[in-house]
């Protein structure tokens, strides 16, 4: 299982980027996603509406405190961050991982404390980027683009590929 865990979220402010992160997250392959930070349910009823029309499973969930919801966490810590481990050489150590993983992004300054509990600190770039694309290209290096093909269980819609125009079917 791979759970994405968003840091600090802020609500007047990061509404549309943690909203992204949980969207990316399920669309490229995560199982959950949890985000910290402001209470914000306006992101769990968008999400799960998604989740309704275009297919699961996926859980999102906030909570009110990451470090309590953290140490009671069994999982690995892949940190994605631009000061970590290069992307490409850290991705075959982390495939190796049996059980769960916890991917973190942060959203205001991430405190050190992460750093140091993370199994993990990874570099998806050494520049500044946005914890989108972070999660974007972490997953699909991690699943070796397959998850560009994943089939969601019992979608009400779905998207017919083709290369002129927008074809989307009720199921």
């Amino acid at each position: 299982m791979i759970t994405v865990l968003r840091l600090g979220h802020r609500a007047r402010r990061d509404h549309r980027v943690t909203t992204h992160c949980a969207l990316v997250s399920r669309a490229f392959g995560a199982d959950a996603f949890v985000f910290s930070g402001d209470r914000d349910s306006s992101i769990i009823l968008s999400v799960d509406d998604v989740v309704k029309r275009w297919g699961g499973p996926f859980e999102i969930s906030y909570v009110p405190s990451w470090r309590t919801w953290l140490n009671k966490q069994k999982a690995k810590i892949v940190h994605l961050t631009m000061y970590g481990q290069e992307l490409n050489k850290a991705i075959p150590c982390i495939r190796k991982v049996k059980g769960d993983l916890i991917l973190i992004v942060g959203g205001e300054k991430v405190p050190r404390e992460v750093y140091e509990k993370a199994d993990f600190n990874v570099s998806v770039t050494l520049q500044p980027h946005s914890e989108v694309a972070g999660i974007a290209v972490f997953l699909d290096h991690y699943f070796k683009g397959k998850e560009l093909v994943k089939k969601f269980k019992k979608p009400e819609i779905k998207v017919i590929p083709q290369e002129e125009g927008k074809k989307v079917v009720k199921l």
